[in-house]
């Protein structure tokens, strides 16, 4: 695996880069796994590496979608604007039970808490709704990118937010019009967004989120959109 000089970036974020990530072959099929490092450098992606993620879409009970703004410290897409929570659920046990995604949806619990503080027992996993999976690619710099198939989780409640500021550098609460704006923003180049954030924006996000009552409708967990 290539050698690349990390003293330059946050500590914080260097010591989560040994987190050991679930490699996946182009089905989702578990093939192994691989430090967080060595799957989100590009030259390993560009040989194929391949893992499993997430993304959290979460709502309050007045149906505003709460946004982070990620930190100045994060090596991938620091600054950028995206969904509620993106991480990637680790090679333990826990996280790899894959029976409707539960290991998924564990780590998006884990996660919730970490970035923005939200209590465990506020999002359970049962109350986190699997939608469907999605398969991206894209570079943050020269150095480092992602190659994930990014499971989508819908959540709808009122949290109590604490948000470690090496994550999350803000966060709001939008309205679709206001999400607009802001994606009007970044095609601009105004604001930046993750590029995930952006296909699922462009994509699905607008017809989910006119259906919040009702996603069970949308809930596909045999195929993988290729994006």
């Amino acid at each position: 695996m290539p050698e690349v000089n990390t003293d330059n970036l946050d500590e914080q974020q260097v010591q989560l880069l040994a987190e050991m990530c679930i490699l996946i072959d182009e089905n989702d099929n578990k093939i192994g796994a691989d430090t967080k490092k060595n799957c989100h450098l590009n030259e390993n992606i560009d040989k194929g590496l391949l893992h499993r993620a997430f993304s959290v879409f979460l709502f309050n009970t007045e149906n505003k979608l709460l946004l982070q703004q990620r930190s100045h410290a994060k090596i991938t897409f620091p600054d950028c604007f995206t969904n509620t929570c993106c991480s990637h659920p680790l090679s333990h046990p826990l996280e790899l039970e894959e029976n409707d995604a539960i290991g998924v949806r564990r780590a998006a619990q884990r996660r919730l808490k970490a970035e923005l503080g939200i209590p465990m027992e506020q999002v359970t996993p049962e109350e986190i709704s699997y939608l469907t999976r999605i398969h991206y690619k894209a570079q943050s710099d020269g150095i480092w990118g992602e190659h994930e198939i990014d499971y989508i989780l819908f959540v709808q409640k009122d949290v109590t937010l604490n948000p470690d500021p090496n994550e999350i550098q803000s966060y709001c609460y939008v309205t679709q019009k206001e999400l607009k704006q802001l994606l009007d923003k970044a095609s601009k180049n105004e604001v930046k967004i993750t590029p995930w954030f952006k296909l699922i924006a462009e994509t699905f996000l607008f017809k989910w989120w006119d259906n919040l009552p009702n996603l069970n409708k949308f809930i596909d967990h045999e195929r993988i959109h290729r994006m």
